[in-house]
């Protein structure tokens, strides 16, 4: 199944209809790419979006292939030709052995549903590191290994532990931790630094919150008082297991805080 959700897909700025979209296409040499919420119609958190991408090209020495504007005329483009108003938006910069090529399309998105909200969700750990992982750069192998454990386990995201037994980030999210009514995620330069967890750390700290970015074993999971994924779909969504580990993270007072507080700062951000 391709990964095109919309009818109609862009590259290098053509119009052209999902039929000839090929998958492989963006697998092929090295590809950098950014994930964008759009809500009625306008893309959140676009300028935090382009400052991660060329963040991330530079990251691999390459330059970005079209510049802010030229994103957000073509992030039009594509809304108005598909008449999508609510939905995600991926963009690949593919940097290729002969060409250079950068591709826009609808993903099939999964949103929450209002139950993951109230209650939370599970998850497991996942022993494992991304490469390089400040770079939004896709990694199928590692993707594809992560995804299998999810699925086994019947869990909505892997949280990843690295080779020191710390936290670092969820495997397409980002994690925050309640640790004596301090919020505490992992050090930037560990983890991708996600646009949400950007916003959530500057409500955060707007907002008087104690907190702090600091390495967590998880074999101290016992002491949290609750846990969030944080990510451009999930936004912020309380985590009600952790393997054999349950918290009441949904009821946690700290965690709902945030949780307000962030979607205002979406309001703000689209204009309501």
């Amino acid at each position: 199944m391709s990964e095109c959700f919309s009818k109609h897909f862009l590259k290098d700025g053509q119009t052209l209809s999902n039929d000839v979209f090929r998958d492989d296409e963006i697998k092929k040499g090295k590809s950098v790419y950014e994930v964008i919420r759009i809500i009625e119609g306008v893309p959140l958190f676009l300028k935090e979006h382009i400052d991660r991408f060329v963040n991330s090209t530079t990251l691999i020495g390459k330059e970005m292939l079209i510049n802010k504007k030229e994103i957000e005329n073509n992030i039009a483009k594509l809304i108005d030709t598909e008449g999508i108003k609510n939905g995600n938006i991926k963009i690949v910069f593919n940097y290729g052995d002969e060409k250079d090529n950068w591709y826009m399309y609808f993903l099939k998105h999964s949103y929450p549903t209002e139950e993951m909200y109230k209650l939370g969700v599970d998850t497991i750990l996942y022993h494992g590191e991304r490469e390089n992982p400040n770079a939004k750069v896709i990694n199928l192998n590692f993707r594809k290994r992560v995804d299998e454990a999810i699925k086994n386990k019947g869990v909505y995201e892997a949280i990843l532990v690295d080779r020191n037994g710390h936290i670092t980030e969820g495997s397409k999210s980002n994690i925050f931790m309640v640790y004596n009514n301090k919020v505490i995620t992992s050090p930037v330069e560990l983890v991708l630094p996600g646009v949400t967890r950007g916003v959530i750390i500057s409500v955060i700290k707007d907002a008087g919150i104690d907190f702090s970015e600091e390495r967590f074993h998880y074999k101290n999971l016992d002491k949290l008082q609750g846990l969030f994924i944080s990510g451009t779909s999930p936004k912020v969504l309380p985590i009600r297991t952790v393997d054999n580990y349950s918290f009441d993270s949904a009821n946690n007072e700290i965690i709902r805080t945030i949780k307000s507080l962030y979607d205002r700062r979406i309001a703000i951000d689209i204009g309501r």
